[in-house]
């Protein structure tokens, strides 16, 4: 009994020593981070990204390159989604304060659209209607970057003095249509040098049969005979660049347009496969996560095709030879007339929908009903019985009231050149910003360096003297 009283009271003892020891390490942790959180300079929400790096001697030469990137260039990429296996390493500081100024819900930001026009021709009614009218219905709904895709443009023979002209008379029918500049970035996709280098870049990683098997260059090719470009060839890979260069969320397309965009999609997830994974491109980038995002179709549900006017079965288009076969928006009212007035008809009585055999029919039908705001069937019940002689005056009458908005605000935006050329500035501006952004971090995925990284790398004694 002795001898057991006598062996627990040095264990008693022990115990009570530890739990004391134990009682006065809390303590001291409570008063360090105390002390520590009292000296913290406070976060606000306002603060510049650059506030959010780490020290200069924990960065590394990657962050330092980065670092000169604006808050808005940072605030323009949320967190793209990410496996537990592919966390950004917090010591690169570019992508801790892209990560770090970006909402922290997907929900807190307005999804991103991008879409342009080619400057070639004049925009005519298919091209309002089938899509710069989408982008003035839901620009209130988008982040919305809409450009004027000069590039594009000299992938079939053009006349430069034209092609200058062709750029600012779409921009400015851009500001006529309702894009409002102060809602919507509007600029020339030339002035945006990321364009052509990232389409390099992807050049470099996109197999060449993905882009023979393309119907449109089949198509073209076929019409351009032997002076067929490869700039032509080349056109998906330049719209991928396009699109992957802001992050687009949304892509307004066509039915004709949905196999550019998928080629898109596989674009972006063989890059960010080639050059986002793995213990490589953490070890280059701090990260693996992936350099573009995959963007969504915009399908215009709703939106009547429109057809040619000579060719019921063919879609409107600017490079038809025959200016009789659009309507374009600066013709005028005596023009307008005298297109439809002159659009090919069929000898039948009455005017029908939908039926396969008098394709012309339903196109003035759904033009007729696109320029009214009224449903096809609504109006059968007013014209299925007219001759084409009373229905097309009709017609003619409803575009004529449709399109003279656009002509007189396309006056007063061509009367101060100023105006406009102010507008491309700012939206050049700001997609130069976020393209550029996207631009830096493909060349680091593939491995390319950058003057600021050569020299941080040089060690302070080889320095000249």
């Amino acid at each position: 009994s002795s001898s057991s009283s006598s062996s627990s009271s040095p264990l008693s003892s022990f115990r009570a020593s530890a739990a004391l020891a134990l009682v006065v390490c809390a303590c001291a942790l409570v008063v360090v981070a105390a002390a520590a959180a009292s000296f913290r300079p406070a976060a606000s929400a306002s603060a510049s990204p650059s506030l959010l790096l780490p020290a200069p001697g924990r960065m590394s030469r990657v962050a330092r390159a980065a670092r000169p990137l604006s808050a808005a260039a940072a605030a323009a990429f949320p967190p793209l989604p990410r496996s537990s296996r592919a966390r950004p390493r917090p010591a690169n500081g570019a992508l801790r304060c892209f990560a770090s100024a970006a909402p922290s819900s997907s929900s807190e930001r307005k999804k991103r659209v991008l879409s342009g026009v080619q400057p070639t021709g004049t925009i005519h009614l298919g091209n309002y209607l089938g899509a710069i009218k989408q982008w003035v219905d839901n620009q209130d709904k988008y982040e919305n970057f809409f450009c004027v895709v000069d590039l594009h443009a000299i992938t079939a023979p053009h006349v430069p003095k034209e092609l200058k002209e062709s750029v600012m008379k779409t921009a400015a029918l851009y500001i006529a249509c309702g894009i409002d500049p102060a809602k919507s970035n509007v600029f020339v996709q030339s002035h945006v040098p990321a364009h052509s280098e990232l389409t390099w870049l992807l050049n470099c990683a996109t197999p060449l049969g993905w882009l023979e098997r393309m119907i449109q260059f089949k198509e073209k090719a076929k019409k351009q005979g032997e002076s067929v470009s490869i700039g032509l060839l080349d056109y998906p890979v330049l719209m991928a660049s396009d699109i992957l260069l802001y992050q687009a969320d949304l892509v307004p397309v066509g039915e004709d347009q949905k196999q550019h965009l998928e080629l898109t999609r596989d674009i972006a997830r063989r890059f960010n496969d080639q050059y986002c994974k793995g213990n490589q491109a953490k070890k280059l980038r701090g990260t693996s996560r992936p350099v573009f995002k995959e963007p969504e179709p915009m399908i215009q549900k709703g939106t009547a095709r429109i057809m040619s006017l000579q060719d019921g079965t063919s879609k409107m288009s600017k490079s038809a030879p025959s200016d009789l076969s659009r309507i374009n928006l600066l013709d005028t009212p005596e023009e307008i007339a005298d297109k439809i007035k002159r659009c090919k008809t069929d000898s039948l009585l009455g005017i029908e929908y939908d039926n396969p055999e008098r394709p012309e029919a339903t196109n003035l039908l759904n033009i007729y009903s696109a320029a009214t705001n009224r449903p096809v069937e609504e109006l059968l019940g007013e014209v299925s019985e007219l001759s084409w002689g009373k229905f097309k005056p009709l017609v003619a009458d409803a575009v004529v009231e449709q399109l003279r908005p656009i002509r007189e605000k396309y006056n007063e935006v061509t009367e101060d050149p100023k105006v406009l050329a102010d507008v491309l500035e700012d939206g050049a501006a700001r997609a130069n910003e976020v393209a550029g952004a996207t631009a830096t971090w493909a060349k680091q995925a593939m491995g390319f360096t950058t003057l600021e990284e050569i020299k941080a790398s040089v060690p302070e004694h080889a320095h000249s003297k």
